[in-house]
């Protein structure tokens, strides 16, 4: 290849050919020479990069646990890795995420079938029976949902909150049912009595 400093400037056409292809002096570049330079111009467009992942924690505005979301390969790297609140998704992450719905869900039917067997068993044992002081019949105090929750307490051994028992309104003594919810979709209607102390 020719340098700068033999070059001639006489014919434009030749310095050209003598530095980019090699040519013979007259302008004309060698064929062979020609086809290895290689010099591709591409145009090299801005794609938006998109990452597939699967959500570890409620996010607001984006999904909630275990949903399959797509976000901006940015948005993946700069925050969602390294707060660990997802991953992106694979064959072995759609396979935990499988076995963890599988746990979750028996472990829902778990706790259903116990609170199924709790409401049989207080449906069983009842009346419940309350002691309050009464004058000719009326009660001077009332009965709460507190009271029937330490009665359950005492007699299954079996804790219930206050705030899942729902009692009447009791103003005399006698016999009564109350509803105790067990589970969202278990209850228990139990029988209550209110006795004269």
């Amino acid at each position: 290849m020719a340098t700068l400093s033999s070059l001639t400037l006489r014919n434009p056409c030749t310095w050209l050919g003598q530095v980019v292809g090699g040519g013979d002096g007259l302008g004309r570049t060698n064929p062979m020479h020609h086809r290895s330079s290689g010099l591709r111009i591409e145009a090299n467009k801005r794609a938006k990069k998109i990452r597939h992942v699967v959500l570890k924690e409620d996010i607001i505005g984006l999904g909630n646990s275990g949903d399959q979301v797509k976000v901006r390969a940015g948005f993946y790297r700069n925050y969602l890795l390294p707060t660990g609140k997802a991953e992106l998704i694979s064959a072995s992450v759609l396979k935990e995420m499988e076995m963890e719905k599988q746990r979750i869900e028996a472990e829902k039917m778990r706790v259903k079938e116990e609170a199924e067997q709790l409401a049989l068993l207080l449906q069983a044992v009842g009346p419940f029976k309350v002691r309050r002081k009464a004058s000719q019949g009326k009660l001077s105090g009332s009965v709460t949902s507190q009271d029937l929750a330490d009665i359950i307490k005492a007699q299954v051994n079996r804790d219930i909150m206050a705030s899942n028992v729902v009692v009447p309104e009791i103003t005399d003594l006698g016999d009564y049912v109350a509803e105790i919810k067990l589970h969202e979709d278990v209850s228990a209607r139990v029988r209550l009595t209110v006795a004269q102390s």
